[in-house]
């Protein structure tokens, strides 16, 4: 089926829903249309640069040729990348399809369609598909549980099929067929009867649940459900980080936080909240519930990234969130956004889209450059040292010193970013039987039928987050009454909204203002946030940044990068009157009241008595957080010391 086939006869382009009942239902890629703005602009970057930029270095690192060597019998000599590169190129399809399913890119299709070709000759007749195992002078497949990622990239390769049948094709598309047979030699081999095994970074099991609502096949929900359930029984390794590494250490129901690699914890904690509310399993989404609701109090970062442990890509103890230290893996942010989305739907709860927003702002938009062609793999909160640019042209380690890369040994999130960015919309706008709930403020058209079958169709135009303004008009909506929800941040203390009714604006307290009632085309409701600059205090517990504060506006939250200091100031030496108002500045920024540390004349790094600096005065300049490094070569921070808690 050509594109122009799909999108002219096509009779389902809905949503994959949760089968069970949810409060809030999601929204079909075609049913929000971003066309400016914040998101808008990014997603526009996404296909024009960022989906190409990944197309180009899996090709120029050969994680795409390695199917190709497959074919050609050289892989065990030639294979590059880790064990898990399938994955990326997998997670490069699922982008591709999004973008295809919002655009109908024909160039797009075509080089998919290629890809496609290619793997699906590599596929084994059973339905086992790898390029790392199995195939001749390589290891036999399913020998290496803990590091191997079969079942990691199985998960992704159904995640993209699941990307296609999304948008509108059906179970005769090449990768959907390919995924099904995929689908299916999962649940042949570790079914109940098959390898009591788990793998060792979860994946699987929320893909299969994803494949369940697609297809309504059952066998893929009760193996997602035998995965889970065999977790945290020591099936793995017991290597040097342990095996809360892999989650193995303690049953899913029977844990009470989220440990070890943040990745793999939010993928399975995605894969648990999906089988259980499909299952009906009440004890199993309260106990996933709360172990993500306690990270969120306890082990999450102002930005909302998660993850601080270098050596192991993993959540520290309550509480251990060094700035400097921050590891913040893109994908973990990407994982905590899947874990609040499904929470939400399932909750009505609007606060998980407090959660999103930061996310998003704060750990997505912070990745990739402003071109869309290079990408933070971990999201620090205070670089210390400028380093240098990294090289445009070469592969670069997953973890360093230095700005945006454009690629990495372990591509996992430029893949990841661009996977998002393509299906953002979908994040936009839910339903219910009543009404419709604005969950993020982006600009563009949302349309939408309700649970009883009335349409609506509303039209927002905002520049948010830089002005604090969302102009929502109806476009179409029934002539009974109807439910439209805005969500009110949990910061926005003095929103308001005009209904245009002509009784101006009224208090809209968080988390959400409801409006019930008709409300005819031509209505224009709008909403107006407060974006004031604030501080922002950590918990004292949080003893890496106790004594400090960071500024926020709106959702965004502000660093200090050494660029726009006076005389390019090391940020280390910055402190701030948190006493004292903070001035908004123009692009979102802000200018606190402050000055330079000098503490050159202390004769001893330790003494008996206490250090007094000299603070030499100059304003703090602050910018959002997600523009850091753009312009070279610079240090940053999130965290400064108040003035008045220094001797």
């Amino acid at each position: 089926m050509t594109i122009t086939d799909r999108t002219s006869t096509s009779t389902s382009r809905a949503p994959v829903v949760p089968l069970a009942p949810t409060a809030l239902r999601p929204l079909g890629i075609d049913q929000v249309r971003l066309d400016d703005g914040f998101w808008g602009r990014r997603q526009v970057l996404n296909a024009a640069a960022t989906i190409p930029h990944c197309l180009h270095w899996e090709g120029e690192a050969g994680w795409i040729a390695n199917f190709d060597a497959v074919l050609e019998g050289t892989i065990a000599a030639t294979r590059t990348g880790r064990q898990f590169a399938d994955s990326d190129v997998y997670k490069l399809l699922e982008a591709m399809a999004w973008e295809i399913g919002r655009s109908a890119d024909a160039s797009l299709q075509h080089r998919f369609d290629e890809i496609v070709a290619t793997i699906e000759r590599v596929q084994g007749e059973d339905g086992y598909l790898s390029t790392c195992f199995g195939n001749p002078g390589q290891a036999d497949r399913y020998t290496d549980f803990e590091w191997g990622h079969e079942l990691y990239n199985a998960g992704h390769l159904i995640q993209a099929a699941v990307a296609r049948l999304r948008t509108g094709f059906g179970r005769d598309d090449d990768l959907v067929r390919i995924a099904l047979r995929a689908a299916d030699h999962v649940c042949e081999t570790f079914g109940t009867d098959g390898l009591q095994r788990v793998g060792g970074h979860p994946e699987i099991e929320v893909a299969l649940v994803e494949l369940y609502r697609a297809t309504g096949e059952q066998r893929y929900l009760d193996q997602a459900r035998v995965f889970l359930e065999r977790r945290g029984h020591h099936t793995l390794a017991d290597i040097e980080f342990g095996r809360a590494y892999f989650q193995d250490d303690v049953p899913v129901r029977e844990a009470e936080v989220l440990r070890g690699h943040a990745v793999r914890a939010l993928y399975l904690a995605a894969g648990g909240i999906d089988a259980a509310l499909e299952s009906g399993d009440d004890q199993l989404l309260a106990a996933v519930t709360a172990q993500y609701r306690r990270a969120l109090a306890r082990r999450t970062y102002i930005t909302g990234g998660m993850g601080s442990h270098h050596q192991d890509e993993a959540f520290g103890a309550d509480y251990e969130l060094p700035a400097d230290r921050a590891y913040c893996e893109t994908c973990a942010g990407i994982g905590s956004i899947m874990v609040a989305w499904r929470l939400l739907l399932i909750t009505g709860d609007l606060t998980y889209g407090d959660v999103i927003e930061r996310t998003l702002y704060n750990v997505l938009a912070t990745s990739v450059a402003e071109d869309g062609r290079a990408f933070f793999y971990t999201n620090t909160l205070h670089q210390r040292t400028a380093g240098h640019a990294a090289s445009a042209d070469r592969i670069s380690p997953r973890a360093l010193d230095i700005g945006r890369a454009a690629w990495f040994e372990v591509s996992c999130c430029p893949t990841n970013v661009a996977r998002t960015l393509a299906q953002f919309g979908t994040y936009v706008a839910t339903t219910s039987s009543d009404g419709v709930t604005l969950v993020q403020y982006a600009s563009g058209d949302i349309s939408a039928t309700l649970g009883d079958g009335r349409d609506v169709r509303l039209r927002v135009t905002t520049d948010y987050p830089h002005e604090g303004r969302v102009r929502i008009e109806v476009l179409d909506a029934p002539t009974d009454a109807w439910e439209l929800t805005i969500r009110i941040p949990g910061w926005a203390d003095g929103a308001t909204v005009d209904l245009g009714d002509g009784r101006g604006p009224r208090s809209a307290p968080a988390p959400a203002f409801t409006h019930s009632g008709v409300l005819r085309p031509g209505t224009v409701v709008q909403l107006d946030l407060p974006l004031t600059p604030r501080w922002a205090h950590p918990d004292p517990r949080v003893d890496a940044v106790r004594g400090c504060v960071a500024v926020e506006r709106g959702p965004l939250v502000l660093c200090a990068e050494s660029l726009d200091q006076v005389g390019a100031a090391d940020v280390s030496r910055l402190v701030v009157d948190s006493s004292a108002p903070i001035r908004p500045m123009n692009g979102s920024g802000a200018v606190a009241s402050g000055g330079l540390l000098d503490v050159g004349h202390a004769p001893l790094l330790y003494g008996p008595e206490p250090h007094v600096p000299t603070i030499e005065a100059a304003p703090i300049r602050l910018v959002p957080y997600h523009s850091w490094g753009n312009r070279g070569p610079s240090t940053m921070r999130v965290w400064l010391p108040a003035i008045g808690d220094l001797p």
